[in-house]
């Protein structure tokens, strides 16, 4: 019974981390679309994307979730009780997209909003900053393919 409640804390610890990181990321972002939105309401399109975009992690970190969800049987009423080992291994297995995808998303926060106050005084440029912004999804991503790969290694 250990395993399965420890496999459950991997699976909460993936979609709260991320889900965190999200709402501070896309906080900081949009914080700073206000700014500029309460001067130009017309430059809300250029904003959305850049606000829009540390949202991703969250995603991400529910994915995973659901990941574990489903390996744990939890759905199908069928649940599976892995061992102890088994447990740590779910447990690290959800650390990946967990860690990074708390740290990127607020990291792409800080980037977008900086984004956004390039594209407010050059809306031609905000493509330029939504790239940037992408780069460090790129961690994110890294996090959740490892995780992924991790889950399906274990053997419940």
């Amino acid at each position: 019974m250990e395993g399965l409640v420890i496999s459950i804390l991997g699976l909460g610890l993936a979609v709260f981390l991320c889900g965190s990181g999200s709402a501070i990321g896309v906080g900081l972002a949009g914080q700073a679309a206000n700014g500029v939105l309460s001067e130009d309401p017309e430059k809300f399109g250029n904003m959305l994307l850049l606000v829009a975009l540390p949202g991703t992690q969250g995603i991400y970190g529910f994915l995973s979730g659901f990941l574990v969800i489903l390996k744990l049987g939890l759905l199908r009423g069928e649940v599976v009780l892995p061992t102890l080992i088994q447990g740590l291994q779910v447990l690290g297995a959800c650390l990946p997209i967990a860690i990074s995808g708390l740290i990127s998303a607020i990291h792409q926060g800080k980037v977008c909003a900086a984004g956004i106050a390039v594209a407010a005084k050059h809306p031609e440029a905000s493509m330029r900053a939504l790239i940037y912004g992408a780069l460090v999804e790129t961690y994110a991503i890294l996090g959740l393919v490892i995780t992924i790969f991790l889950l399906n290694g274990i053997k419940l």
